[in-house]
């Protein structure tokens, strides 16, 4: 009986990062192809020019959505959970109420401090005006969000899947020919038109399973605080993120030029925005059963260690291939004019193996409900990070602010895994040790081989370590899950329902 809970564990884990990570995987598809018209018709500086501004409209969405749309979901959860439907109504409509509110805020605010971004996001003072026509991106996010929160707490996972499809082929379909048409003047529409469409297909979902109802009375406002409350920490550490995101690329644009900001953003965009589709399952599936064990010393570590183990299998052989066939993804994600941010992605890669092993860490002060904590690690990234980032860029250009990027990362990972062990207790078991230690040292051996000038040693010693790394995971995965086994039985059902009909 062991044995199969065991095996359940592994299973349950591999089977919601396939799950996730296969929605998003189709949705970096769509993106791929619409990147690469984005790369063709605008080029490093226009693809900078988005990056900038995406920055700083999300630096001003996190600072006044609340953090409502990571703690609304936790009080739907909870009334759809208890079936309390009539609380479940009402919890909806102050989600709603709340979100009007902070979409208003968030569009006022960037309005009245456009000077100010236009000022110190650019090295020139000329786009306030692009600031003051992007603030409704601003607004409808905020809507959005708290319509997504809604179907989160809910558990409309598939909802959530066709909504995230359609946004991306929406932004496909409408935004590539105002691009190919009118070049850098259609960005800033653009961005709105993008930002619109997601806001009105989750609108559509959501208030056709629970009808659009608000209220601006006091006494139901005032029922919020808890939420409000709730999501101050994830707006602190939403601003710290946004913040170090803001003054890199700012600082980029001013003491280089806007097609350094390209090339940081093209790398930042093939290495930790592509492979994070592997990291979907963690707010969806993981994080709810780390919260319910966390008053389980034993239970809550085995969790941990499960996450971290199945998530290092999962993407270690990507990465050894990812790294292997970065040039050529590179020209066809872009172009061959975004070359120059190879050596940074080459580095930011191996940044994906210590995130992979830090990332379900960085829960537990979550689910443990220690916002302080969260909030305290979370800042000491963020400072690490820009700092970092910057002193890399200065003595070593665009491949230094990878290796920003990398250091950051092992810093965090020592801060956050020193932390939860005095402080929750958390100790990391022998098989994650043993796991982090062979498919780092592949990576390691493989990030080498693809740096080297020799031929021999970047297709042939390369591409045999990613086919061990592959069979390494297999595998173990094999082993823990029972895999092979349900996948024989899976076939062996169908073939008998086959037969009998």
């Amino acid at each position: 009986m062991k044995k199969d809970t065991h095996t359940d564990g592994y299973l349950h884990i591999l089977k919601y990062i396939s799950l996730f990570g296969g929605v998003q995987g189709l949705n970096v598809l769509i993106g791929v192809v619409r990147n690469k018209f984005v790369a063709i018709l605008l080029g490093p500086q226009g693809v900078g020019l988005i990056s900038l501004f995406n920055s700083t409209t999300k630096l001003i969405g996190d600072s006044t959505n609340f953090g409502l749309p990571m703690s609304a979901v936790r009080n739907i959860s909870e009334d759809y959970d208890r079936q309390d439907k009539e609380k479940l109504t009402e919890d909806i409509a102050l989600v709603r109420s709340w979100s009007l509110l902070t979409a208003l805020l968030g569009l006022l605010a960037c309005i009245v401090f456009s000077p100010l971004l236009s000022r110190y996001t650019f090295s020139w003072d000329g786009h306030t005006l692009h600031f003051i026509f992007l603030s409704p991106c601003v607004s409808l996010a905020a809507l959005s969000g708290g319509e997504l929160a809604i179907l989160k707490g809910v558990r409309r996972l598939r909802s959530l899947a066709s909504v995230s499809v359609y946004n991306v082929l929406g932004a496909l379909v409408l935004t590539v020919p105002l691009y190919y048409f009118f070049g850098n003047a259609a960005i800033v529409p653009s961005l709105v038109l993008m930002a619109l469409v997601q806001m009105v297909l989750t609108a559509m979902v959501s208030c056709r399973l629970y009808p659009f109802r608000v209220s601006f009375r006091r006494p139901f406002l005032a029922k919020g605080w808890g939420m409000i409350r709730l999501g101050t920490a994830f707006v602190l550490a939403g601003i710290l993120g946004s913040g170090a995101d803001f003054i890199i690329r700012s600082y980029l644009n001013n003491v280089a030029d806007i097609e350094a900001v390209g090339f940081y953003n093209a790398a930042f965009m093939m290495t930790m925005v592509y492979s994070g589709m592997v990291f979907s399952a963690m707010e969806t599936d993981y994080f709810p059963r780390l919260s319910g064990a966390s008053s389980l010393n034993f239970t809550f570590n085995q969790i941990v260690n499960r996450q971290i183990e199945v998530t290092l299998l999962i993407i270690s052989p990507l990465l050894t291939l990812f790294l292997l066939f970065l040039p050529q993804l590179t020209v066809s994600l872009y172009s061959g004019k975004f070359l120059p941010a190879l050596s940074m992605a080459q580095v930011l890669v191996l940044a994906m193996y210590v995130r992979a092993i830090r990332l379900p860490v960085e829960y537990i002060p979550l689910a443990k409900g220690d916002s302080r904590s969260y909030l305290l690690l979370e800042s000491l990234y963020d400072v690490c990070l820009a700092a970092l980032v910057i002193v890399g860029f200065r003595q070593w250009g665009v491949f230094g602010a990878g290796a920003g990027v990398a250091a950051a990362g092992i810093f965090s990972f020592v801060f956050v895994y020193v932390y939860a062990r005095f402080h929750y207790g958390y100790r990391q078991s022998s098989s994650v040790l043993r796991c982090a230690a062979v498919q780092l040292s592949i990576g390691f051996f493989v990030f080498l081989c693809v740096r080297s000038d020799s031929g021999w040693l970047r297709w042939g010693l390369a591409a045999a370590l990613c086919v061990v790394s592959m069979m390494v995971s297999f595998r173990v995965l094999k082993s823990k899950t029972g895999l092979w086994n349900v996948l024989i039985s899976r076939l062996k059902n169908k073939f008998i329902r086959h037969a009998k009909d």
